[in-house]
């Protein structure tokens, strides 16, 4: 089928699965696409496969009746063979026994392929582009696009469905709003969010540059991000002459959301939390190197984009010996942007 054809369905679907393990950001991205589905079919009872340390995205969704959670990254080590098998297997008889009368997915991996077609829905759907072969495990395939942001490529398949795509919203499960689990810094009315992380190497903008920034910027800044990312935050925070705390490692992914939701605004590699920002309706100035931001950056208005004018960028390299795009980005360079465009949302 081409990209604007209709999938029709018999009936409205009684149960439906949707494959989005990974990673942060794209679950973000994915939400919209929830949103529509659950409007279009407001009877039908929703199942969600998520990877195990996401899962706090979406606890307790009034539109997701389940959770399949899978310890994806334990299936890659080897010496865990016996115990992922013995996981698989029953993943797939179960995700069998559910009956789902319609699966997608949007993850367009081998791995989600497979896990869709182990439901054996009647109707399982994907991107026609979809990578690693997985299209061969769908009975409808749209034609998703590259050139095109992550929240409207998933949207595509929603539209293909009859589902309205006009109201475009991301709706987060209900959560604590409040930051008593942070009580010395519960009163702080107004901060800054910065963080210094990303899964790329290539997309991480120096330490020594986040440091030197956080120390020029109008507000304190609160770092963020996971355990792995405490180095490159504590050397952030050392540099900032104490105008920034780091939390690095510190919060689940619901405490995230609350320190992202009362921000001023977040300081950011194209990353995980730069989304939930984003989503949030928090503005963005999103530090980007290899990546594009037409396809991946923060999604809606009043987010400010920087990147070098490069003929290198993007390349798409998750690795790179050179890394001029972040090394001679200057942080004059970004302060003069955050304070034009602060400048211009305090005004609102």
């Amino acid at each position: 089928m081409d990209n604007k054809a209709k999938i029709t369905l018999s009936s409205n679907p009684r149960k439906i699965l949707i494959v989005k393990p990974s990673s942060l950001g794209d679950v973000i991205h994915s939400l919209p696409f929830l949103n529509a589905v659950k409007n279009c079919f407001p009877k039908s009872e929703i199942h969600w496969v998520i990877a195990k340390g996401l899962e706090g995205i979406l606890e307790s969704h009034p539109m997701i009746n389940k959770l399949w959670v899978i310890d994806k990254d334990s299936w890659k080590n080897i010496q865990n063979v016996k115990s992922t098998i013995r996981e698989i297997k029953a993943l797939f008889r179960n995700l069998k026994q559910g009956k789902y009368d319609l699966v997608v997915d949007l993850q367009g991996l081998l791995r989600s392929g497979v896990i869709t077609a182990a439901t054996g829905a009647p109707v399982r759907i994907g991107f026609r582009e979809a990578r690693e072969g997985s299209s061969v495990f769908y009975t409808h395939k749209v034609e998703g696009g590259k050139n095109i942001h992550a929240v409207d490529r998933y949207l595509k398949i929603a539209e293909s469905l009859g589902c309205n795509i006009a109201d475009i919203s991301f709706p987060f499960p209900p959560f604590d709003s409040s930051l008593s689990f942070i009580p010395h810094l519960s009163s702080l009315k107004d901060y800054i969010v910065i963080v210094p992380g990303a899964r790329w190497k290539t997309k991480i903008w120096p330490a020594e540059k986040f440091g030197k920034l956080a120390s020029f910027l109008p507000l304190k800044s609160i770092i963020v991000g996971s355990k792995s990312d405490k180095a490159i935050a504590d050397e952030i925070a050392s540099l900032s002459g104490g105008r920034a705390i780091s939390l690095t490692g510190k919060t689940n992914l619901r405490e995230l959301i609350a320190v992202i939701r009362r921000a001023n605004f977040i300081v950011s590699n194209d990353s995980g939390p730069m989304h939930i920002a984003a989503a949030l309706g928090i503005p963005v100035f999103a530090i980007f190197g290899p990546t594009d931001p037409v396809r991946t950056g923060p999604y809606g208005q009043g987010h400010t984009v920087i990147q070098e004018n490069l003929a290198c960028v993007p390349c798409f390299k998750n690795t790179c010996d050179d890394l001029k795009c972040m090394k001679d980005l200057s942080v004059e360079k970004v302060q003069g942007i955050i304070k034009s465009g602060y400048k211009i949302i305090k005004a609102e």
